[in-house]
């Protein structure tokens, strides 16, 4: 079989910065080479210098940015030799950017059609006409439903995954060489995540373009990538193939960022995952020796003497460590490197602490008459039962607008529940936080997805946790101020951080305050909305420890809210799927990520990108979003994107609450068993990957 050519190539780059402290070099002595049909992932955590390697190589740098050292050749042509001129007219034509946030992209105050028109006749010359033909023709190749719909929107009125595939399309206008990928994912459910994944891997292999895929999400990098660098601080620790890298690394780095993943497990026993201390050096002061030396827990003291150079090791495998041999299969490394931190036992069951029963949250509408009459209300939570049992987390899983924060919301107090009833040991709950007795505002707390959002950013660290301290626990403000430092220890940040301002900290920083606060009150349950889904994957794992380890120390509930299958599972003794603002199926979670699932839950599951390339997963999609509170399907709410769908008896009636093991249930019009038989095909994912 002949050798793809390479398409894109860059060797020996070095980035600099010219900053008031000096020249920073940002990238030093980086190589790659991504050919025709392949798509190249650079992973690693933030900072590690990934955007800063892409953006430097087109020239697509902030104006105390520049290449230093190197070459970067697109189809041959040498892109550093290149004027301004020439370099905007392959920018527009020969390389596409899909950015992480879509908006950035797009501009607000013009239609979706007009904008990706221009494109079209900047850069291939075409006429009106020609180019609104062309935009057709990409939006339908990137499945955008109804694309002449589409066209004639503004950017806000577009979901992010129909904005991501706007942006996409746009790429893609002009079939150039090199499309760059940078996070295009990160924000979006795992439902809209697989749908645009799907996309981009039938792009690679329609399409002659080189594709260079930069994430922190080890998932997503094997459902499209073929060779994977691991970036750290600005070099290249390892590269190699997929499957190399994921089954035998040889960098200690890469094995501790397989390890930070949680991985599906149907045993009810919860362990912790790799946790890498300390954080990525800034590049002003980086160690001596091997610059990933401070963090390893291979180093010695020859790794101190000398910095090891990216050789190869293997077939097309290279590392960057002097120890490469000694570096063991991630399997053998988990099971030596992580423990147990509770086991829930068999038999026991402990008490409900919060009961929410038949709980609804209606708003009314803006809008005052809808063909003459009233405008239906918004039903964002419709007739919801829950219950969070003492000392246990009760995950809530499904896509954006299915209405998790506000059930979360209702049961704070912060959205009043407009129906139902909401009890805590029992006793029914005022609806609104302005109605409840201090000692109950105590004993609810919750941690938001951005901690910039709940945190002032002219108060210290300090500050905000000795505030719940003082108003809800009564404490003197020196009593305060020693527990809030104790409360510091505990979620493992240092003492010192007590007077730093929020912007001086890391976004997992500011996330271990927000978690510090929480518990200051020592409440009995904490509400955690989405807490680690903008965070890196390795403080994303250090987080998920913590959020383990205060439990079983304080015997603290959680509601643990996320579209990351793979970390609800990782936490929670039972997980409820909410859909359209109603639970689907809830139960023990051994026995919901387990057949028989509800359809939801079941294409929920197949969209969930794993870190194991081993694993095929049989892909269920779903047809456009969620729809509108304000407009709810008759019947069975999900039937209009059912891939079960059974016909009239899901249009025209609510379906039973079929009655499974323990106190599994499943909201659907098909029995247990036939689902069952049904689902026998489909990848039951906690069984394969522990299997593996």
């Amino acid at each position: 079989m002949e050798a793809r050519r390479p398409v894109f190539e860059i060797e020996g780059l070095h980035i600099d910065y010219a900053t008031e402290l000096g020249v920073l070099h940002a990238v030093r002595d980086v190589s790659l080479a991504v050919r025709e049909h392949e798509s190249f992932g650079l992973v690693g955590e933030s900072g590690s210098g990934k955007s800063t390697l892409a953006m430097g190589a087109i020239r697509y740098l902030a104006s105390n940015g520049r290449v230093t050292e190197g070459s970067v050749r697109l189809n041959g042509v040498d892109l550093l030799s290149l004027s301004g001129k020439e370099l905007r007219e392959l920018w527009g034509s020969r390389i596409g950017v899909v950015y992480q946030s879509p908006l950035s992209a797009l501009n607000p105050s013009i239609v979706i059609g007009k904008q990706l028109a221009e494109v079209a006749q900047q850069h291939l010359g075409m006429d009106r006409a020609a180019a609104v033909g062309r935009v057709t023709e990409m939006l339908t190749k990137v499945a955008m439903p109804d694309p002449e719909a589409v066209m004639k929107r503004y950017p806000h009125q577009l979901s992010g995954g129909m904005l991501q595939r706007c942006v996409i399309a746009m790429a893609l206008m002009t079939d150039p060489s090199l499309l760059i990928m940078d996070e295009p994912t990160t924000a979006l459910d795992v439902t809209t995540q697989a749908v645009v994944l799907d996309l981009v891997a039938d792009l690679k292999r329609e399409s002659d373009s080189a594709i260079l895929y930069i994430t922190h999400d080890l998932g997503v990098i094997t459902k499209i990538c073929d060779r994977v660098g691991v970036m750290y601080a600005g070099e290249f620790m390892e590269q190699a193939d997929l499957y190399e890298l994921f089954k035998r690394p040889r960098h200690p780095y890469t094995l501790d960022l397989l390890g930070c993943v949680p991985r599906f497990d149907p045993t009810p026993q919860k362990r912790s995952l790799v946790t890498i201390p300390g954080a990525i050096p800034r590049v002003d002061e980086l160690p001596h020796g091997c610059i990933f030396g401070p963090r390893c827990g291979f180093v010695e003291e020859a790794c101190k003497a000398a910095r090891p150079p990216l050789a190869e090791v293997a077939a097309d495998h290279l590392s960057a460590c002097r120890r490469w041999a000694d570096v063991p299969p991630p399997a053998q490394y988990l099971r030596e490197a992580t423990e147990a931190v509770r086991t829930d036992v068999e038999g026991t069951r402990p008490d409900v602490l919060v009961a929410a029963d038949r709980t609804r949250v209606h708003f009314k509408s803006t809008r005052r008459l809808i063909r003459g009459r009233a405008a239906r209300p918004i039903r964002a939570v419709d007739g919801v039962d829950l219950e969070v049992r003492v000392g246990q987390t009760l995950g809530v899983v499904g896509e954006s607008g299915s209405g998790k924060t506000t059930v979360a919301r209702a049961i704070i107090g912060l959205t009043p529940a407009t129906g139902g009833e909401i009890t805590l040991h029992g006793k029914p709950l005022p609806p609104s936080t302005g109605k409840r007795p201090r000692a109950t505002l105590r004993e609810i707390q919750m941690v938001f997805q951005n901690p910039d959002a709940s945190l002032n950013p002219t108060r210290s660290v300090g500050d905000a946790i000795m505030r719940p301290l003082t108003l809800l626990g009564g404490l003197s403000r020196q009593e305060a101020r020693k527990q809030s430092k104790d409360l510091l220890r505990a979620v493992s940040l240092p003492v010192s951080y007590f007077e730093r301002l929020p912007h001086e900290l890391s976004g997992g920083e500011k996330q271990r305050v927000a978690i510090a606060r929480a518990f200051a009150a020592e409440p009995e349950l904490i509400l955690c909305d989405e807490p680690i889904s903008s965070l890196d994957v390795s403080v994303q794992g250090s987080l998920m420890n913590l959020l383990m380890k205060l439990q079983v120390e304080k015997q603290t509930s959680y509601v643990f809210i996320s579209h990351d299958l793979s970390a609800v599972q990782h936490l929670s003794d039972a997980i409820a799927v909410v859909y359209l603002g109603h639970v689907m199926e809830i139960g023990d979670a051994t026995r919901v990520l387990t057949p028989p699932f509800h359809p939801y839950t079941e294409a929920l599951l197949s969209a969930v990108p794993l870190a194991d390339p081993d694993i095929v997963q049989k892909p269920i999609r779903l047809g456009g979003s969620v729809p509108s509170a304000m407009d709810v399907p008759s019947g069975c709410r999900f039937h209009p994107r059912c891939p079960r769908f059974l016909g009239d008896i899901c249009v025209e009636q609510e379906p039973p609450w079929r009655e499974g093991e323990g106190d599994h249930r499943i909201y659907c019009h098909i029995p247990l068993d036939e689902l069952t038989r049904l689902q026998a095909e489909t990848l039951v994912l906690a069984g394969a990957e522990a299997g593996a």
